[in-house]
């Protein structure tokens, strides 16, 4: 094992433990669909956790990512590795809420504006480029309806944040519905290039299954009434997904992907978490 994964896996680890216990009293004070909710900054805090150790411990491999026009690359992946356990490690103590995940969602929009957006000249006819990007427009908006969650009740910052991030993740959740649709072959929940393996059974219905989930998702993120029970629902099949799809995949490929199979374990979760994100402030006037 590397240095590399033993350390995403431990970061992964630790911020799940120490999230769901430091979570207790906000488990116990929500009912119904909120209960589930409250998952969301945890799944959220675990993936980061394990996408900053990447950065602290993989820095020269993702330093070719960072926009040429920037200086000393290697700065900003470990700057960026240094910001997202902060942010890791405030959602999981339930501190500076506010502040962590709204730079959480500048972070992921300048991931668009800067390496997304410059590539779509190049590569605007793969479905990986697309899938990708909105992936990060999707974690940004689940960000932003945290931040608007937490700021000042009815203000207007916080009425613009959950109404833009709310709808950016419903819009990304419609769009993936439609990819599962075209591409069943592809693996579920964040439909990339990995096909899912041949000792999956039935994976035709189970992407359209996965599919159907999204799409009645996004479409119910649109309607107030059905806010909480859409993010609820939609968040826990995402869970259940990452715990019984991607895990045995990372398992029985240690020994070739483990880094990969780490990657799409916690991308899916931080999936997850950002669906329930969505959820959250059902009950403000900002649809």
């Amino acid at each position: 094992m590397t240095v590399e994964v033993a350390a995403m896996m431990v970061a992964g680890g630790a911020a799940l433990a120490a999230g769901l216990a430091l979570a207790r009293p906000r488990f116990r004070a929500a009912s119904g669909a909120e209960r589930i909710l409250v998952l969301g900054p945890i799944l959220d805090a675990a993936a980061l956790a394990v996408f900053s150790m990447e950065h602290l411990t993989a820095a020269h491999d993702l330093a070719p990512l960072v926009p040429r026009w920037l200086p000393a690359p290697l700065f900003w992946v470990y700057f960026f590795g240094v910001a997202l356990l902060a942010a890791a490690i405030s959602f999981i103590i339930w501190r500076c809420v506010p502040w962590s995940a709204s730079l959480l969602a500048l972070f992921f929009l300048l991931v668009v504006a800067t390496i997304a957006l410059p590539s779509l000249p190049a590569h605007a006819h793969e479905h990986a480029f697309w899938t990708g990007a909105v992936r990060e427009l999707c974690f940004a908006g689940g960000a932003m309806v945290l931040a608007g969650s937490v700021w000042p009740r009815g203000s207007p910052a916080s009425i613009a944040l959950i109404r833009i991030g709310r709808s950016i993740v419903a819009v990304v959740l419609l769009f993936y519905a439609i990819e599962h649709f075209l591409f069943p072959r592809f693996a579920p929940g964040v439909p990339l290039e990995k096909l899912t393996p041949s000792w999956v059974p039935a994976p035709v219905l189970l992407a359209y299954l996965v599919g159907i989930t999204l799409l009645l998702a996004g479409i119910g993120l649109l309607v107030r009434p059905t806010i909480r029970i859409a993010a609820a629902g939609c968040g826990l099949v995402l869970l259940l997904l990452t715990v019984f799809f991607y895990v045995p995949i990372f398992v029985m490929e240690f020994h070739t992907a483990a880094v990969e199979g780490l990657n799409y374990v916690f991308d899916t979760l931080l999936f997850a978490g950002t669906v329930l994100l969505a959820g959250l402030a059902a009950d403000q006037h900002v649809i």
